[in-house]
Formats: C-alpha cells, sequence, structure tokens
C-alpha cells in the first residue's frame, strides 16, 4: 500500500513539474511574441503625444532614443524617474520635452509634458495626468479647453517672476472663477519647469543618451 501511495506521490510530483515548465515555456513565449509589439505601440503613443507639443519638422533625430534620465524628486517636483528628451537638427538643440509634477492641485498631483525650444521659450503644454473636478478644474486638459494652450510661446524673458501667477493674484493668467487652486498649481508648475531648464540647459543637452542628469 505505501509502494503504490509513493508510485502515485512521485507520478503526480513529475505531472506538476512537467505542468509548470510547459506554463513557464508558454508565458516567456508569450512575452517574447507579444514585448515587441506591446513596445512600438507604446512609442506610438508617446510620439503622437510629443507631436501635440513638438512640431516633427522642427528636428530630425528619434526623441526616444536622444534621451536621458531625470532622477525622481529635485526642482521638477516627479514622485518617480522620469525621461528628458531631446530634439536636434543637424545635431543642433532645437527642444527638449522634459516631465514635471505640480503637487498642490485641488484633488492631487498634477502631471504635465512641457516642450521648450533651446532659446527657453515654450513650444506647448500638456496635461498627462490628474484628479481634479469633472467640470470645474478639469478645464486645465486640452480635451476640456484649449487653457492649457496660454502658456505657448511663453518664456522668462517675455513674463518676469511677478506674472507668474492667476490675475487674482497679480499675474497675468485668467482662471475659471471657482477653481482658482488648479491654475495657480499648473502655473507654479510651468514657471519652475522654465527656471529648471534655464540652470541645467548646458548640462542638459550634454549628458549622453540614457545616463541621468547630475544636478
Amino acid at each position: 500500500m505505501n509502494q503504490t501511495i509513493l508510485k502515485h506521490a512521485v507520478k503526480t510530483a513529475w505531472v506538476m513539474i512537467a505542468f509548470t515548465i510547459v506554463c513557464t515555456l508558454g508565458l516567456a513565449i508569450i512575452y517574447h511574441t507579444t514585448k515587441a509589439p506591446i513596445s512600438k505601440a507604446e512609442a506610438s503613443v508617446r510620439m503622437n503625444l510629443f507631436g501635440q507639443i513638438l512640431p516633427a519638422d522642427l528636428y530630425d533625430n528619434d526623441l526616444l532614443q536622444d534621451a536621458i534620465k531625470q532622477p525622481a524628486g529635485g526642482d521638477l517636483g516627479n514622485r518617480d524617474e522620469t525621461m528628458i528628451h531631446r530634439a536636434r537638427s543637424k545635431g543642433e538643440p532645437v527642444a527638449v520635452i522634459l516631465e514635471a509634477t505640480a503637487p498642490d492641485g485641488y484633488s492631487g498631483d498634477i502631471k504635465l509634458l512641457v516642450a521648450i525650444k533651446a532659446t527657453g521659450e515654450i513650444v506647448g503644454v500638456r496635461v498627462l495626468d490628474h484628479k481634479e473636478t469633472p467640470g470645474l478644474g478639469d478645464y486645465i486638459d486640452i480635451a476640456h479647453s484649449s487653457w492649457i494652450k496660454k502658456f505657448d510661446a511663453e518664456s522668462l524673458d517675455k513674463t518676469k517672476d511677478d506674472g507668474w501667477y492667476v490675475k487674482k493674484d497679480g499675474g497675468k493668467f485668467d482662471f475659471t472663477t471657482g477653481a482658482t487652486i488648479t491654475p495657480r498649481a499648473v502655473i507654479k508648475a510651468v514657471h519652475k519647469v522654465l527656471k529648471f531648464y534655464q540652470t541645467h540647459q548646458q548640462a542638459i543637452f550634454e549628458t549622453p543618451s540614457g545616463q541621468a542628469l547630475a544636478l
């Protein structure tokens, strides 16, 4: 009886081992089969988003390859490591695309994508993610309003530090009545990005691709 039980246990163990091997191989095959299409789809989504704030005719390099790492935290306030993408034309710096986080939105973090010309002028800004109140603070999203385009062509030369506020606070930027906290957070974050770029412009363009920006 014990021998029968032992044989059954061994057989069961081998079946489980074989099942595990087959499943592992299957998952490995699925991963390698889908990895390339998924990466390609993600790259396409990313480039479409970049295209909203940086015209493709301004550069001739691969934005996804010409990129450096921006550590979490620091002046941009990102909670995770992000990438800084560099645009060039015939090898010369044209623009950068950076991510920044406004931590003081009405309902939490507001994540932004900002394109800045090498000259320090904003090309475009888009909200990547937010939790602002629908119908009240979500007008910062291009899907609901063109308000975010107010930053187009802005720069530190064009608007001095005391202008980077909503009009209610003595600045130059309009806002929707009843939703002051949200635009305040976005304006502050965009201003912060311009300051960051002004300070680290040389390092941003000189850091080898794939490496972290040393601050």
